[in-house]
């Protein structure tokens, strides 16, 4: 059975995210926190107010994790290295935003455990959850 379907290559927005990544690593090393509130400021709405407000949580939790970009989505990195990242709805047409954690976050428990979280509103108990999620993940 053949497929009558083709592939493509990359998305424009696959693409786009690669361009930025070529372009975040001639910066390293150097302070990203203003042009990670520029990449903010940029979204719309609801990603804005979210992603504000993430970061605001993060930099109080962690104030070791270094505000950097990665693949044009503001991240925090320890050493160099992504532990967390938020990614807008609009970032590649999702229904949600999402707060994503890497493989150098310490949020191991036992065989099976959650690296991206859906995020959709802000609430006391959200907050607090991404504040202790951030905390152990920067530990």
């Amino acid at each position: 059975m053949t497929s009558t379907k083709t592939y493509d290559g990359f998305t424009d927005a696959e693409r786009g995210a690669m361009k930025e990544r070529a372009r975040e690593l001639k910066k390293n090393g150097k302070d990203l926190e203003p042009e990670v509130l520029a990449k903010i400021a940029e979204m719309d709405g609801d990603d804005r107010v979210l992603a504000e407000r993430v970061h605001a949580l993060i930099r109080a939790a962690a104030p070791g994790l270094a505000p950097k970009l990665w693949y044009g989505m503001p991240a925090y990195a320890r050493n160099g290295k992504v532990v967390c990242f938020f990614q807008a709805a609009a970032k590649f047409k999702s229904r949600y935003a999402m707060l994503g954690f890497s493989d150098e976050a310490h949020l191991d428990d036992g065989d099976l455990w959650a690296t991206y979280f859906a995020v959709t509103a802000l609430t006391p108990t959200t907050e607090s959850r991404i504040t202790d999620l951030v905390q152990r993940a920067a530990a």
